[in-house]
């Protein structure tokens, strides 16, 4: 099955470009003009990615990934953006968003960010696929893979889809360490530098979450000097 990508872009000679190119590479295609029209078409259809530019006629971009992420549509997205604030491209990673590009870019780059998203989609797949146990117990959080739902004392936390793909990144392997470059490369699927703060603010909202005490935290607990890592103290099961 041929995978299908929105491609929200109110320049028309743009969208039609990233259009021809897309298809050309196989990739099945339909845009929207408006921000509110491809929130619709979002929220409607089965897509495998979102191309979304930033700024949109009557909804942008942030604020169409903030709403799709609210309501738990985690459809990968590709946000396109013409600013140079590196404050618009830290935000949309932090609400959602898994990757961007900034205007005026190649279409051999935008074609390389597409195969490296479905790459990652592809492997963690996989990985699912092939892990028998689909819970992970810790202490008294449970997360379920299928549903991604974390429950702490059978009260559901309400995680963003990047925030549960890095608790459970943790989860399935505590104790180990990990640097922020790392987290970034491995939950992301990106390495650039300067954007570790990404990853520090996504850990302060997991433990304001699921900390009893944020400020002393029992699960993710900082190595100073190094990075992060999930605590070896609790007990911990799984359950398929």
């Amino acid at each position: 099955m041929q995978n299908r990508i929105l491609i929200i872009e109110d320049n028309q000679d743009i969208a039609n470009l990233v259009s021809m190119h897309l298809k050309d590479n196989g990739y099945t295609t339909e845009t929207a003009n408006n921000g509110q029209t491809g929130l619709e078409r979002a929220q409607s259809s089965a897509f495998q990615l979102i191309i979304l530019d930033l700024m949109l006629p009557k909804l942008d971009g942030l604020q169409i990934c903030r709403e799709l992420r609210g309501q738990h549509i985690n459809t990968p997205i590709l946000m396109l953006t013409a600013k140079s604030s590196e404050v618009d491209r830290v935000l949309g990673l932090e609400i959602g968003a898994d990757d961007y590009l900034t205007k005026p870019f190649s279409i051999q780059e935008l074609l390389a960010r597409v195969k490296a998203i479905f790459r990652r989609i592809e492997c963690y797949q996989h990985a699912q696929d092939n892990e028998t146990n689909k819970n992970i117990i810790i202490g008294d959080i449970s997360l379920d893979a299928d549903t991604r739902i974390v429950k702490q004392k059978d009260r559901a936390i309400d995680l963003t889809a990047k925030e549960f793909d890095l608790l459970w990144y943790f989860a399935s392997h505590p104790g180990r360490v990990y640097s922020r470059s790392q987290l970034l490369d491995q939950v992301w699927g990106y390495g650039h530098d300067g954007y570790e703060h990404t990853v520090n603010s996504h850990i302060n909202r997991l433990r304001s979450k699921i900390e009893d005490d944020p400020a002393n935290p029992e699960f993710i607990l900082t190595v100073w000097g190094v990075g992060y890592k999930f605590s070896t103290e609790l007990e911990k099961t799984q359950a398929v």
